[in-house]
């Protein structure tokens, strides 16, 4: 190994993601000079093995899923799904795993791009050893931005590193559907993948260790994607967890805590997920590696005055679009210092990721969605909110008969009765993922539920629910 070079710029980030890309996009546009270091493809986890190819399964699933429910057109789509043409358009949305846009992007936002691994080495400075051994040093003159995600998390199991079990990233990858599918695990990875591969041909066993799916939503979220998963041939068995994990002859062996033995061609473990940061060189400026980086609402680490953690690594939001965001404020508040400004760090300021905490939306993408922003009646009790929930089912809103036959849905808004604002919302129900964009702007905005009756839903709209939300709040 050799030390080739060493360079200065004004910001270093690690991590070439959605939001490592973001951050240099703003320190960019800021004038800044910026250098970005990645090991692997530019675009990140979201782009090859995440967001993209996640959705370009789902997508024709719910498609058919939605045609299915409408008189006229039911007929023309009995079928299976194609599914080496679903799959073909996955690898189109990960561009075939090829990277040459987003270096295109990064060259013309002016930034710097060093292929390898980074490495702090100090206060402000990063070593990046390249493909070939070479070692460049970077120095930052303001910050040091770490953006480099997070990683699949496998339980320690007998056998199961034998076995060669799936993450996220073989499940959103593979080339064609397994015939038998075991999902370890009830969150929005297990939900997802077991809707798409159950309707590309697999037969899926979910093993779920708690009491359902989506625990971290509303309980009738997880009922009402379970029942649906069920519906479609899914074998969900909750209260159940993994002893042992073995490959015989190509077949992988699942042995449960209730004695059962599970056979099938390939089994996903989607069971949480570690900071990418067990060599990052943490230990050099006096942090924990493997570490999730704590940072106040600038993105700025705790205890440092250039270092920042955006994304996922921070265990803020675990959500590409909430790392954008955070980047987005991150790279505001990396030129308001380096430029000697004052910083408008007051909550909702813009330097303030204070969204993380109050406002964050998410949406599962399976049939029917799950979508959520804010609070679920639980969390806001816990957080001692005197609240009130809402609840109302699609079918009294003449828009989701429309939308399909035997449409079957639930909404919720949590209200603070103190000041009379809304906590949190969920929808579930088919094509409900587009509706929670106005659950959080009234979320994030702190619109009065007062307020919310002069917002008139469109008839015959979805977003008629708001209106049956409100009038239910307002009678009882």
């Amino acid at each position: 190994m050799t030390e080739t070079e060493s360079n200065a710029y004004d910001v270093v980030v690690i991590g070439a993601g959605p939001v490592g890309e973001n951050i240099a996009d703003r320190t960019r546009a800021a004038g800044l000079t910026t250098a970005v270091v990645e090991s692997e493809l530019l675009g990140g986890e979201c782009s090859y093995w995440a967001c993209m190819p996640s959705k370009a399964l789902l997508r024709p699933v719910i498609a058919q899923a939605d045609a299915r429910r409408l008189p006229g057109l039911a007929q023309a789509v009995r079928g299976p799904l194609d599914a080496p043409a679903v799959l073909a358009r996955r690898d189109e949305y990960t561009s075939h795993w090829q990277d040459d846009g987003q270096v295109s992007w990064l060259a013309g936002t002016g930034a710097d791009l060093y292929r390898g691994h980074g490495r702090l080495a100090g206060p402000r400075t990063v070593t990046v050893t390249g493909p070939d051994g070479t070692r460049t040093t970077l120095t930052a003159r303001h910050a040091v931005a770490v953006a480099t995600g997070t990683r699949a998390q496998l339980p320690d199991l007998p056998g199961l590193a034998e076995a060669g079990p799936w993450t996220s990233r073989e499940a959103t990858s593979a080339k064609a559907a397994p015939g038998r599918l075991i999902v370890v695990g009830g969150g929005v990875v297990a939900a997802e993948m077991a809707t798409a591969w159950q309707a590309l041909g697999s037969r899926v066993t979910v093993l779920v260790r708690g009491k359902g799916l989506l625990n971290r939503m509303e309980p009738f979220a997880g009922e009402l994607v379970a029942e649906a998963l069920t519906e479609a041939g899914a074998d969900i068995r909750t209260g159940t967890s993994v002893e042992s994990v073995r490959r015989e002859n190509g077949t992988v062996v699942a042995v449960t805590s209730a004695g059962d033995r599970i056979e099938a061609d390939e089994i996903l473990f989607a069971t949480g997920r570690a900071p990418r940061t067990d060599d990052l060189g943490l230990e050099t400026v006096g942090l924990e590696p493997g570490s999730w980086l704590d940072t106040d609402d600038s993105l700025r680490v705790t205890g440092t005055d250039w270092l920042y953690a955006v994304g996922d690594v921070n265990h803020r939001a675990l959500l590409t679009h909430q790392g954008k965001y955070q980047a987005r404020i991150a790279g505001a508040a990396i030129a308001a210092r380096a430029a000697g400004d004052t910083l408008l760090e007051e909550p909702w300021g813009a330097h303030a990721a204070t969204a993380d905490h109050h406002a964050v939306p998410q949406v599962v993408f399976t049939d029917p969605e799950a979508a959520a922003v804010g609070l679920s009646l639980a969390e806001a009790e816990q957080a001692g909110h005197r609240v009130r929930a809402v609840d109302v089912e699609f079918s009294s809103v003449a828009g989701a008969g429309l939308y399909g036959e035997g449409y079957k849905g639930r909404a919720r808004m949590v209200v603070d009765l103190e000041d009379e604002i809304l906590r949190g919302v969920t929808f579930v129900g088919p094509g409900v993922g587009e509706l929670i964009h106005s659950a959080t702007v009234a979320v994030a905005g702190r619109v009065p539920v007062g307020r919310l009756w002069h917002a008139v839903p469109s008839y015959p709209t979805l977003s008629e629910v708001w209106l049956r939300l409100l009038e239910a709040y307002r009678d009882n």
